[in-house]
């Protein structure tokens, strides 16, 4: 028997112990899954026959219970499934069925434009229709404003001079063994102090290995 849900989007997760259903957005394909309800039949009679019981397995590990886009294929799929079951099993699969559909209408909106069946996050209340038909205007406001500020600073970059110099880098060399001392207070090589002098007269501090203050000429030490 083709059993129509109140939407195409919805997964059979159900299995000899029992009977639950995943019914989705058809939006943003978030779901919602209704109550498990236990079958009184498995319960009274256990396991049913090793068709139905094959059969049942085989469509669980394959991932056979999205039935969303494809309603025909759905249906085929599923009789699959239930293939083997017993008369009592299949009017409380009808059962169960009929009240996880008034379980699950609850949790969703149908937007009277597109038809479609929507979580609360895809429906504008404000103008009861759904995101896609009538997008809420706080939201479409900061994604507008967020889209400009970045425009913006785009084009504050591309504006922006860059340095494109090149930049010197100059060695000091120790006075006492001429090699690369380092960039410490003494050679890295011989330890010799790298501090500058001081001109006894002017002041003026010179490097060390100047002979001749620069500021006045006095002889260094």
């Amino acid at each position: 028997m083709e059993l129509q849900s109140f939407t195409k989007n919805y997964e059979d997760l159900c299995t000899e112990a029992g009977f639950q259903f995943v019914f989705k957005c058809d939006l943003c394909g978030d779901g919602y899954k209704t109550r498990f309800i236990e079958s009184k039949t498995y319960k009274k009679h256990g396991l049913f026959d090793s068709i139905g019981k094959g059969i049942g397995l085989a469509a669980g590990v394959a991932g056979l219970h999205n039935v969303g886009n494809a309603l025909q294929r759905g249906t085929d799929i599923i009789n699959q499934r239930h293939e083997g079951m017993t008369p009592e099993w299949h009017k409380e699969y009808e059962q169960a069925f009929m009240l996880a559909q008034n379980e699950a209408k609850g949790h969703f909106h149908r937007c009277p434009n597109c038809r479609n069946y929507v979580c609360d996050s895809d429906w504008n209340e404000d103008d009861a229709m759904c995101v896609e038909c009538a997008p809420r205007e706080n939201v479409e406001v900061t994604k507008a404003r967020a889209q400009r500020m970045k425009t913006e600073i785009e084009e504050k970059a591309q504006q922006t001079s860059v340095f494109s110099g090149q930049i010197e880098r100059r060695t000091t060399v120790c006075p006492e063994c001429g090699k690369p001392a380092g960039e410490g207070k003494f050679c890295n090589n011989c330890g010799a102090p790298l501090g500058l002098l001081v001109c006894p007269k002017c002041g003026t501090k010179n490097a060390l290995g100047t002979r001749f203050c620069g500021e006045c000429g006095q002889k260094l030490k």
